[in-house]
């Protein structure tokens, strides 16, 4: 059991690690953000509390020390610098290298560097583990019912007099629940002047307890009359609560009456932390700073827990037990189908009535198990935001990232193999697309160049593009470039859409020398053969000194899909259905080349079409009737001609063997309810396969 909480522990870990980098990242750009520096501050504080929890006492140690740090930035003593930013992501590094170590990996040993670094920023923290027991971890049992109060007791000044010791109405508290106390001393007079019967003492305490305020107020039965003594609620499970926030360090202390609306209003237009300012200007004292910070920590972290608590309800599961649920589930959809023909033939009304219901629940457990492996694609976003600023700073370049649809999702196995081809775009933006400042400056640009990483859904299809506003794709550079390789005659005069597809042949770079970078020219070979591969496609534009737009256009899911059933003499084929535009009966002589192209007006517009009978050369004679499937190929309509549209199919795709998987025009198989094997069509790649239009 305890190596499955281990298990757990890892895989939260570097969910962590990933919120981690995006919030420091963030804070860069915006060092003044509080939301950014509290997404960092819980990151760091359950990896922590966690890793403490089940025996990571390395990684909980140095992640105490980060977070030391940042609680000094979100409590405005500290402010965030980019030499932090530096040293904060070496850290972040540093504890997945700690983590690996766990695993089995090579120790990488401490970076005592980077601790001594740390203290500079707080030197206070000792680099040492926090015990156990106070971790912050997602498997504690949390409380319930819980508040925190805010009490401030001023005791008459008179109570020694009446026989009363305050520190023991303080103790009382104490024994209610977890407390936070400070005493103000800023009243005690000089010796001289101090009357030793008299108590000059204040009290804040924060107190969370399960105690109701009436327990409270017992503490006070006695004193109450001639004390100072309020006590407000500050935080209260479920109902005041909202996620790990609380109050910023001036709404505390104006609501503590320690300093003025114009006082605070005057301090915050310093650009400096709040309680530094503050304390130079004697608006109040360390003690009521103290109490405040005590306060805000105290609520924060009451509340961070219990969000970490309330994520349990999310159950994590292993991805290989999703991959073997939609496995089963296209099993399920193939015997369905099967049950369907059967029920068909045997014409027994009860029977189709079974295999209608047992279809309708397979169509939506299809749904539903498709839509558990649907992630975010901001997933892949965090780590190119990382890409860029190291990329930026090795370079010389001024860049700054733009991200737009994060939210959109994809299948999971589909965002795992986008990583390579994004890393190699963004590449190419920043090295050979983005001017450095000074040529930008000369161009009348401004310095910062832009590149931008945005993802929508378009029908069953998800389009990505990356781009940028650097210099642009030199055209005359790369059709030289092509006619040395012997890509092209010397004397062509190629379009644009021609030109900019040279880019992904193998082997081929325009840049004048390697690096570490790039210049080998198998970055865009590798982004084509990767997103070929997702049956997706790449389309280029780019504009000479306004920079260069790459959209690739990528399927939801790689598992199950919506298919339209043809068949040609037969043999059975699927069309990817996100691609059929629609369907046209063709009578006896419809179909006449001319000047030997296939050629075929389809209400007054003109479109290409491909005899499939002829490319899979399928003997016999081609029917009286035939049916032509429109398709959409890259932006252009397309005409497949077939001897008969069976129907709409759930397809599950299967792959090829290896000595088919050079085929071209087919991206899988299908198995159908008789049973029979069904190629499922790659239209793109039939299109482009055909030489000439006029295959019959």
């Amino acid at each position: 059991m305890k190596d499955r909480y281990r298990e757990i522990f890892m895989e939260e870990a570097r969910e962590l690690l990933g919120e981690l980098e995006e919030g420091l990242l963030e804070l860069e750009g915006s060092p003044l953000d509080g939301e950014a520096v509290r997404r960092v501050f819980r990151a760091l504080h359950t990896i922590k509390g966690s890793g403490g929890m089940f025996g990571f006492e390395r990684v909980a140690s140095f992640t105490h020390a980060v977070e030391a740090v940042f609680d000094r930035v979100r409590n405005g003593l500290c402010p965030v610098t980019p030499e932090l930013i530096d040293i904060a992501l070496a850290a972040k590094d540093h504890i997945r290298e700690l983590l690996e170590e766990e695993q089995g990996a090579e120790s990488p040993g401490l970076r005592v560097d980077l601790v001594e670094a740390l203290r500079r920023f707080a030197p206070e923290t000792a680099y040492e583990p926090e015990p156990a027991h106070e971790a912050e971890g997602p498997l504690l049992e949390r409380e319930e019912g819980e508040r925190t109060y805010r009490i401030r007791f001023r005791p008459c000044p008179h109570i020694y007099v009446r026989g009363i010791d305050p520190l023991c109405i303080v103790d009382e508290l104490r024994a209610l629940g977890n407390c936070s106390v400070v005493a103000h001393l800023d009243d005690i007079p000089l010796l001289p002047e101090l009357d030793p019967d008299l108590c000059y003492v204040t009290w804040d305490v924060i107190l969370s307890t399960r105690q109701g305020r009436e327990a409270i107020q017992e503490v006070f039965i006695f004193v109450e009359e001639d004390s100072e003594v309020s006590v407000e609620t500050i935080d209260e499970e479920g109902v005041l609560a909202s996620g790990d926030d609380y109050k910023k360090l001036g709404e505390i202390l104006l609501e503590r009456g320690d300093v003025s609306t114009e006082t605070l209003e005057e301090a915050l237009k310093e650009q400096k932390p709040l309680g530094e300012v503050l304390l130079e200007r004697g608006a109040i004292g360390e003690t009521h700073l103290e109490a405040a910070l005590a306060e805000q920590t105290l609520v924060r972290e009451k509340r961070a827990k219990r969000l970490v608590q309330e994520s349990i309800s999310t159950v994590r599961v292993p991805a290989e037990k999703l991959d073997k649920l939609v496995d089963l589930v296209g099993e399920l959809v193939t015997v369905q189908a099967r049950l369907a023909q059967a029920a068909s033939g045997m014409g027994d009304t009860e029977t189709v009535a079974v295999s209608e219901a047992i279809e309708g629940i397979t169509a939506e457990l299809h749904d539903n198990a498709m839509s558990l492996r649907m992630v975010p694609i901001g997933s892949v976003f965090g780590s190119l935001r990382r890409l860029v600023r190291d990329l930026s700073q090795n370079l010389g370049r001024q860049v700054r990232f733009e991200t737009e649809g994060a939210e959109t999702e994809l299948d999971k196995t589909v965002i795992e193999r986008l990583n390579d081809p994004l890393v190699h775009l963004i590449r190419n933006c920043i090295d050979h697309g983005m001017e450095p400042p000074g040529e930008r400056a000369s161009a009348g640009k401004p310095p910062e160049g832009t590149v931008r990483l945005a993802a929508r859904h378009s029908g069953a299809f998800v389009l990505l593009e990356v781009g940028d506003d650097g210099r642009g794709i030199d055209r005359e550079a790369l059709r030289e470039k092509a006619v040395e390789k012997g890509l092209l005659p010397p004397d062509a005069s190629p379009g644009d859409e021609e030109l900019y597809r040279l880019i992904f042949a193998p082997g081929f770079s325009t840049a004048g020398e390697v690096t570490e970078i790039s210049g080998r020219g198998v970055g865009m070979e590798v982004v084509q053969r990767s997103i070929e591969g997702l049956r997706g496609t790449v389309d280029v534009e780019s504009r000479p000194g306004k920079g260069t737009r790459i959209t690739l256009k990528i399927p939801l899911t790689l598992a199950i899909i919506g298919g339209l059933l043809v068949r040609i003499g037969e043999e059975r084929f699927v069309f990817p259905l996100s691609q059929v535009e629609e369907c046209v009966e063709l009578m006896e002589g419809d179909l006449t080349p001319a000047n030997g192209r296939c050629l075929f007006n389809l209400r007054e517009q003109v479109l290409p079409y491909i005899v499939l009978r002829g490319m899979f050369r399928v003997e016999g004679p081609a029917p009286a009737i035939q049916q032509m499937v429109v398709t959409d190929v890259d932006g252009q309509r397309v005409g497949f001609v077939v001897d008969a549209v069976v129907g709409e199919h759930q397809t599950v795709i299967k792959s090829l063997g290896k000595a088919y998987r050079a085929a071209g025009g087919v991206s899988g198989a299908t198995i159908l309810g008789d049973g029979r094997v069904a190629l499922i069509l790659d239209p793109p790649c039939l299109y482009k396969d055909a030489e000439t239009c006029s295959v019959t």
